[in-house]
């Protein structure tokens, strides 16, 4: 009898009081109509804003944040709740309505079924009219990161700056213990494939924000690209030491 994984989805949270509460309530709706038990971890990253409130109010299982850690800070914080409560596979699932529980099966599923240890839930495998898409120049910006970490670990990844992705016991443990603080996607994926982790991207699709603001501006664009591949270049240094 195969033994059955224990998954939990972990949301990063910095001021969503317009999305979290949906949010939560789409994935409690999603266990109950699909029998499913996919349990939940609101790290609340410091809000300034009614996303305590709620989460209070709705009995909604969360950790709260004195102050704001910022995405990797954050995630990373989910992690070590999962590694101290024995989970197979987690999750890292936005706060904000972008991300589609449907698909939560499909990213966990290669995790299973070990043909993966880590997986991304991609919007650029597939051309789809009706997915949500990025800006011209942050698309151009990710494919400049995506050809620099295919340079540095000779693995083409797609969607560099998914935050839609789960990962297994091991890596869970890993990220527990280390994980980036700064651009935490496509550096802690470069981390992952020059340790020899296997990863698989698969299509999702993904949707507007509902509400609030992105933690990225548009002015930051080419900041962030700079400074991520300038990251990347760092992380393939330490890795020849």
């Amino acid at each position: 009898m195969q033994k059955k994984n224990k998954i939990i989805i972990v949301i990063p949270a910095y001021n969503e009081e317009d999305n979290i509460l949906n949010t939560y309530n789409t994935i409690v709706e999603y266990n109950k109509k699909n029998k499913t038990n996919y349990d939940v971890i609101v790290v609340n990253d410091g809000s300034k804003d009614r996303t305590e409130e709620i989460l209070i109010e709705n009995k909604i299982n969360h950790i709260k944040l004195i102050q704001n850690l910022g995405i990797g800070g954050a995630v990373q914080t989910g992690y070590k709740y999962a590694y101290e409560n024995g989970y197979d596979i987690a999750v890292q699932y936005d706060g904000d309505g972008q991300h589609d529980v449907d698909y939560v099966k499909t990213i966990t599923d290669p995790i299973i079924n070990d043909e993966a240890d880590f997986v991304i839930g991609s919007r650029f495998i597939k051309k789809d009219k009706d997915n949500f898409n990025t800006t011209f120049s942050r698309r151009m910006g990710i494919n400049l990161i995506s050809f620099f970490i295919k340079l540095v670990t000779k693995k083409k990844v797609y969607d560099t700056t998914s935050g839609f992705r789960a990962v297994n016991k091991d890596i869970i443990e890993f990220f527990a213990h280390d994980y980036p603080t700064e651009y935490p996607e496509p550096i802690s994926t470069t981390q992952l494939l020059q340790k020899k982790y296997r990863l698989k991207e698969v299509p999702v699709k993904m949707k507007a924000r509902i509400g609030g603001k992105s933690s990225i501006g548009s002015w930051k664009n080419v900041y962030y690209m700079i400074n991520v591949i300038i990251s990347i270049i760092t992380v393939d240094a330490r890795g020849r030491k």
